[in-house]
């Protein structure tokens, strides 16, 4: 597990798609025979084609997964114990029998679907369950989903063939909809020696409605509809071509026009929503978390100072970002997070174009002649934004020069620990859940990547940031945890560390012509496991 642990740590953002990240990767078939990117098939026996604009090249390792691609893909692949709806975000029983009696509870007990099977043909056994929730909570392992269940999680017990308890450190009622992130995976395949590298790699083998027939890196994902599956979403696809294809003009192509060879699309171009929907398409956008985030080297100075960071978002037009770049389809953070997530509420400090501010803290700070290079993700929206930033930086005579590269170079930069000062990128912590303690904890805590990154782990500030973050998740009243979330997130913009600078929307497109059932959510991805042809 030690060696398991560095890797981990330093492959998780090396390898995920959710930022664009791409990986030399051998083509792997699991659970099934290979496919071609062109399937035929008539009547319910059609391929559903689906393009994503990620790469399919990210981990596909469930504990440790931040890709897009993958993680959509293996919400189709695998269960938890519980699944939560992708747009509500409610929770069902998926491969237990039904959700805890009492959430707040600090026993749950859990009973296993009867004859619930892995894709291999493998009844499904406690030892599974414990397996998988052993390694997200063995302290020699890093993993992302660490983070989303050590705080409250004390250990998972077998009771039975079928059944076991999860001891809570404490109440907490949100772990519910988190046990979706604890995807259940077969012992027997994943205990051998290798097997976690090429889970990284592509091999999925689940208890869901689909199963994974082919793996090509950077080409396509194929899947079967599961004909053991007896759980509650049942496949419609008898198999699924999911085709990676991160250029925008690549993808609107292959969804439109009389050429069209996919039914569904996301992350589309705002510029194309017009023509798409004239084409017959149906196109609905999602709001929620997703980000261009700015994230400073607190050990580069002077971006050691706060008052410098402050500046720097201070000057940035928002407002001309969401007109031009955007297409209006976002807003000015006003929190770290977006106003339609119940714990939000407006920060105290909110960074409104304002240039005088700006250079009236640039000098406070005693900088002058400040010269920034942006090393930013080549992700396509953001590299639209980039131009405005560097304007506005410019407007305070901060000389800027932009530096957009693969997500994977950037990353392996951060993993090096090169020096850096600003780094520009994207996130959406909304592909993990909707609670407030699970989205901070994804960008801010002692042991996050993403402080390691930031270098601004052991600064007091942070400490007590730390500490205020357990104590809300530790807080039983509902309402006492929402304001104390609320206020630690007022911490977190004034220090402006890793902040937001917009929120947008994310576009899908679908022929309803063809399909039925395709809900837009705000995260990247597709889900169908309630759709269907029309």
């Amino acid at each position: 597990m030690r060696d398991e642990a560095t890797h981990g740590r330093r492959t998780f953002l090396k390898h995920a798609g959710a930022l664009g990240a791409t990986a030399s990767l051998t083509t792997l078939t699991a659970c099934g025979p290979g496919s071609t990117i062109d399937l035929g098939g008539h009547g319910t026996d059609r391929t559903l084609t689906a393009v994503i604009g990620y790469g399919n090249d990210g981990s596909w390792d469930p504990t440790q997964t931040a890709s897009a691609f993958a993680m959509a893909a293996n919400n189709h692949i695998y269960e938890g114990l519980a699944d939560t709806d992708p747009i509500t975000r409610a929770p069902y029983p998926a491969l237990a029998t039904r959700l805890p009696a009492d959430p707040s509870a600090t026993t749950w007990r859990f009973t296993l679907r009867p004859g619930a099977t892995f894709h291999d043909g493998t009844p499904v056994t406690a030892d599974d369950v414990v397996f998988v929730f052993d390694r997200i909570l063995d302290p020699g392992t890093q993993t992302l989903a660490k983070g989303f269940f050590a705080g409250w999680l004390k250990e998972v017990r077998k009771v039975g063939t079928r059944t076991v308890d999860l001891v809570l450190a404490f109440p907490f009622p949100d772990g519910v909809a988190r046990l979706t992130l604890a995807k259940i995976m077969p012992k027997h395949v994943f205990s051998r020696p290798g097997a976690w590298d090429d889970a990284i790699k592509g091999l999925a083998v689940g208890t869901g409605p689909y199963r994974q027939t082919g793996h090509h890196p950077k080409s396509n994902t194929t899947f079967a509809a599961y004909d053991g599956y007896n759980g509650p979403r049942r496949p419609a696809f008898h198999t699924m071509n999911w085709l990676t294809i991160v250029d925008a003009a690549s993808r609107v192509a292959r969804i439109s026009g009389t050429g069209a060879g996919a039914q569904i699309s996301d992350n589309i171009p705002y510029a194309n929503i017009t023509r798409l929907e004239q084409g017959g398409l149906s196109v609905g956008g999602g709001a929620g978390m997703n980000n261009l985030f700015l994230m400073f080297n607190t050990r580069h100075k002077p971006f050691d100072d706060v008052r410098v960071r402050q500046a720097l978002h201070y000057a940035i037009d928002t407002e001309q970002l969401v007109e031009v770049a955007l297409k209006g389809h976002g807003k000015p953070a006003s929190s770290f997070l977006n106003d339609t997530n119940p714990a939000y509420r407006r920060a105290r400090t909110v960074y409104g174009h304002d240039p005088d501010r700006a250079k009236a803290l640039l000098k406070a700070a005693g900088v002058r002649g400040l010269r920034v290079n942006i090393l930013a993700v080549n992700v396509s929206w953001l590299v639209d934004c980039l131009p405005t930033i560097k304007s506005s930086w410019d407007a305070v005579g901060v000389a800027t020069t932009l530096s957009p590269q693969e997500t994977t170079a950037v990353f392996t930069k951060m993993d090096q620990k090169q020096d850096y000062q600003v780094v520009a990128a994207v996130s959406n912590p909304n592909q993990f859940g909707l609670d407030a303690d699970l989205i901070m904890r994804y960008n801010y805590g002692p042991g996050n990547l993403w402080m390691g990154y930031a270098r601004w782990s052991d600064d007091a500030v942070a400490k007590r940031l730390f500490a205020d973050m357990d104590a809300a998740t530790r807080e039983p009243d509902p309402d006492r945890k929402r304001t104390m979330i609320q206020e630690y997130v007022d911490v977190v913009a004034e220090q402006a560390v890793l902040y937001p600078v917009v929120h947008n929307e994310l576009i899908t497109a679908w022929d309803p012509r063809r399909v039925t059932g395709i809900r837009a959510q705000p995260y990247p991805g597709i889900n169908v496991l309630t759709a269907k042809w029309a």
